[in-house]
Order: structure tokens, then C-alpha cells, then sequence
């Protein structure tokens, strides 16, 4: 793909900046389908009180920076259109975002005694929270990081769900009577 030396300044940054706003898309779709369906075996690590420095989950860490790695060697080393490396540095930058919000912020693994005190920044970590809440690999809430609902409307969603697990459970219940 041919692009004029006018546009070139520009079109790597956008790409990558196009990159950094798409990967919150790909990791709702990994973090709702993937995560907690088949790779729920690393993810549940997550969702239990970690023992040590690590968990299982951080697998994942490794597993989403290979794709950035290939995609930068090839577009700076291998020949590989230049923009690749930039679609590969907008993985990385989503991955330090993401490490710092999640693993930093919310879930502390980190130090800095930084605090929340903006509405947004409020608000994810709330919706992570609520995330949190269940246990299971069904019936969880908020799958994104970056974009988030508000926590009103996912407490309401937790409720809903808790409500229609009890009314499945009382009619499994019932039928067992029989």
C-alpha cells in the first residue's frame, strides 16, 4: 500500500490511534466470549483472591502482546508494510493503557496510592467492581475496560440476573417434589 510522503506524517499515528480505539472492542469480545467461556480455566484465577504475585489469568498478558510483537518486527525488521508496526505499537499502547487502569488502578497490584477522583475514572473502576461480583463464568457484567456503563444500570443488570437464577432455582426445586 502506497502512501504520498504528504500523508505519511499523519497516517501512522491515526493508525495507531484507530488501533488503540479498536482493541477495546476486541478485548469486550475476548474478555465476554473467550474469557469467560472456554479460556475461563486462566481467567477464574481472576476472580478469586490471588495468593501470590502472579495468576493464571496473566497468561493472557503474554498471549495478546504476540500479536503486537509480530506485527512490529515485521513492519520495522522483516519488510512488512510500515504499518503494521504502527496497528503493532496501538496493541502495545492498548495493553500499558489497560495494565495501567486494571492492574495499577483498580486492582492495586501496583502502588501509588493514586485515587480516583474524576467521574470517569470513578466509574470504571466501579463497573470492574461490579464485575467482580460474581465469581462464576456466567452471569457477570460489564466485559469492556476503557467504555463502561454506568454502575446504576449494572447493579440493576447484577439484580435482574440474581432474581431470574433464584426463580430457576425455586422451579428446579419444586420439581424435585415430584
Amino acid at each position: 500500500m502506497a502512501i504520498s510522503r504528504a500523508m505519511q506524517w499523519w497516517f501512522g499515528p491515526l493508525l495507531f490511534l484507530v488501533t488503540v480505539s479498536g482493541m477495546e472492542g476486541f478485548a469486550y469480545v475476548m474478555h465476554r466470549w473467550v474469557m469467560h467461556g472456554p479460556g475461563w480455566f486462566l481467567h477464574e484465577s481472576h476472580h478469586r483472591v490471588r495468593t501470590g504475585r502472579f495468576e493464571l489469568n496473566d497468561l493472557y498478558g503474554v498471549i495478546f502482546a504476540v500479536p503486537s510483537i509480530i506485527l512490529l518486527l515485521g513492519g520495522t525488521q522483516l519488510g512488512w508494510w510500515q504499518g503494521w508496526a504502527w496497528v503493532g505499537a496501538g496493541i502495545a499502547g492498548y495493553g500499558a493503557i489497560y495494565f495501567g487502569f486494571h492492574d495499577v488502578i483498580v486492582h492495586r497490584r501496583v502502588s501509588t496510592g493514586y485515587l480516583p477522583k474524576s467521574r470517569y475514572m470513578k466509574r470504571i473502576v466501579q463497573a470492574h467492581r461490579l464485575h467482580h461480583a460474581v465469581g462464576t463464568k456466567h452471569g457477570a457484567v460489564s466485559f469492556g475496560f476503557i467504555l463502561a456503563s454506568h454502575p446504576i444500570s449494572l447493579k440493576q443488570k447484577l439484580k435482574r440476573r440474581e432474581t431470574a437464577l433464584r426463580a430457576a432455582t425455586k422451579r428446579k426445586d419444586s420439581f424435585a417434589d415430584w
